[in-house]
């Protein structure tokens, strides 16, 4: 997501290997191609097929890739493109259509929404608000957006959730950078920069967290419902609770919100001069802005009514009690009094319908009048192509192909067979510890969805074989599912923040390996601890 003029071309955040020196750059290609050669040439271990053998090594050449940058991120994502047909792992059409996932064009749709804020000036005015609210200490600003993104993820999906939190964070950064020209003009560069990747990293990790609260706030914990209710249900286990489950999880969730929050601020100072910096200073700046325009109250317009759609796609359940009905719902009521049946809109609406719908509108209405007397619209296609971070959404594709192979070839199901051997008589909190660490780790190259889909009925019959109630290692997989923060193909808003251009790779990797495994330890603790006071869940 670029958050450049009209007239300058926006940033290639996937331009690794730029940096390097000639002799890192080919050390690295090589490190990379001596893993992929050595995996691919060892003996196949038993059980795993040689399309599973062939997946991990091209996803260890990824990684690598991705980690030391050798090459541009986005060119390491079209990997699969080129082996996964090559070495059968998967048919070239199946590789191509994954490309094209729905959540692509959702991000799409996203950027071009954020863009538009930006071209009219909103996110800056939006900023301005937020600083004058919660102040202008690093650690309060960070902290406030942390909890407002982790707030909205308990509700709508972590994607857009990022989405909405983005633009105006990199406005708040911009803004503070202005404020502190006027107070510091020496150190306002490095000071603001600073606080960039904590924030942005911070916006991320909450959309993660934040939906792990609610069993409607993430697809894996809808996948577990689903599971649970489907396969032990039936068999006479209680259903899983809304309100047991807010619970056991809402405080886990507040919990991991205070430590990302204080492993993102740990080394941020207080800005310099920063008593010249108060609220009113802010609103100074907001009246200074003047009334917002026409083109403002546009975009908030569309910004607002895209959030609505996305928080109302879905209906808000609690127990027996509806909260908020869904829009297509809604639309199908009121269309069956006039003889029109839409009940498939419940279906085939997705997230990505709704981005897409909305940025197009920004290509119809009008902005405000240019030098020439003209109109431009909200966004023209110059300014929309020049500014999406095209590459990114390579590295989106990337990420959902491997997802897909993974699923294909069986080689989730082979890592969770290893690990059932690993793990057999060991103590009930080893084991949901080592749950949660296999969870957290694998869903960094893995979709979380499609990973806790294909490993909830491994993890089910291996409670059974250990005389264990499935919840035991089914719920605390789910949950480490969403703690996945090292890499841009880990989560949905690892991906969109690492899009933006302003966060490197290694400062992703270096802030998420700490909170994986704080993640994985807290809920592992609170699953062992909390888990048969809460959720009734026996002991062995």
């Amino acid at each position: 997501m670029s958050h450049q003029s009209d007239n300058v071309d926006a940033p290639d955040p996937g331009s690794g290997g730029d940096g390097l020196s000639p002799r890192m750059r080919t050390f690295s290609l090589l490190i990379g191609l001596a893993a992929f050669f050595g995996i691919l040439l060892a003996p196949t271990p038993d059980s795993l097929t040689i399309e599973g053998q062939r997946l991990a090594a091209v996803t260890a050449l990824m990684a690598l890739y991705w980690v030391l940058q050798p090459i541009p991120i986005a060119a390491t994502s079209l990997i699969p493109m080129a082996l996964y047909p090559l070495m059968g792992i998967l048919a070239a059409p199946d590789v191509c259509r994954v490309y094209a996932d729905p959540n692509v064009f959702l991000y799409l749709g996203g950027f071009m929404i954020a863009i538009a804020i930006e071209r009219w000036n909103l996110h800056r005015r939006i900023a301005l608000h937020v600083i004058s609210f919660v102040g202008s200490s690093p650690r309060r600003i960070i902290f406030g957006f942390m909890l407002t993104t982790a707030l909205l993820s308990m509700w709508i999906s972590n994607t857009a959730s990022s989405l909405l939190m983005l633009p105006i964070g990199l406005a708040l950064v911009s803004t503070l950078q202005d404020a502190l020209k006027e107070t510091n003009p020496f150190e306002a560069d490095r000071v603001a920069g600073k606080m960039t990747v904590p924030l942005l990293l911070g916006i991320a990790y909450a959309a993660s967290i934040g939906g792990v609260a609610t069993l409607i706030g993430t697809p894996t914990n809808l996948s577990l419902r689903g599971f649970w209710e489907r396969i032990y249900v039936p068999q006479g286990y209680s259903p899983l609770s809304f309100a047991e489950w807010m619970v056991m999880f809402f405080p886990l969730a507040l919990l991991m919100l205070i430590a990302a929050a204080v492993v993102m601020t740990w080394n941020l100072k207080p800005f310099p001069q920063s008593e010249q910096l108060s609220r009113s200073f802010f609103r100074d700046r907001l009246k200074q802005l003047g009334k917002p325009s026409g083109a403002e109250w546009r975009v908030l317009a569309v910004f607002t009514i895209t959030a609505l759609l996305w928080i109302l796609r879905e209906p808000l359940i609690i127990g027996d009690w509806t909260l908020l009905p869904s829009w297509p719902g809604m639309v199908a009521t009121v269309t069956a009094r006039f003889g029109v049946t839409t009940d498939y809109l419940t279906e085939t609406i997705h997230d990505s319908t709704i981005g897409v719908a909305m940025a197009l509108i920004l290509f119809v209405l009008p902005g405000e009048k240019d030098a020439s007397g003209e109109r431009p619209r909200l966004l023209n296609w110059n300014i929309a192509e020049r500014n999406i971070p095209w590459g990114m959404l390579l590295l989106f594709g990337g990420g959902f192909t491997m997802a897909e192979a993974f699923k294909a070839t069986a080689l989730s199901d082979w890592v969770g067979a290893r690990f059932s051997d690993v793990f057999a008589g060991q103590s009930l909190i080893v084991l949901v510890l080592g749950v949660c660490f296999l969870l957290t780790f694998l869903t960094e190259f893995t979709s979380n969805t499609a990973t806790i889909n294909t490993l909830l009925p491994i993890l089910g019959a291996m409670a059974v074989e250990l005389s264990l109630d499935p919840r035991w290692l089914a719920i605390p997989a789910t949950v480490s599912a969403s703690f996945a923060f090292m890499f841009p193909v880990g989560t949905p808003p690892n991906a969109i923040i690492f899009g933006s251009g302003k966060v490197p790779m290694q400062a992703m990797i270096r802030y998420g390996f700490v909170l994986n495994l704080l993640g994985a330890l807290f809920t592992a603790l609170f699953m062992r601890f909390l888990g048969p006071s809460v959720l009734h869940v026996p002991l062995p």
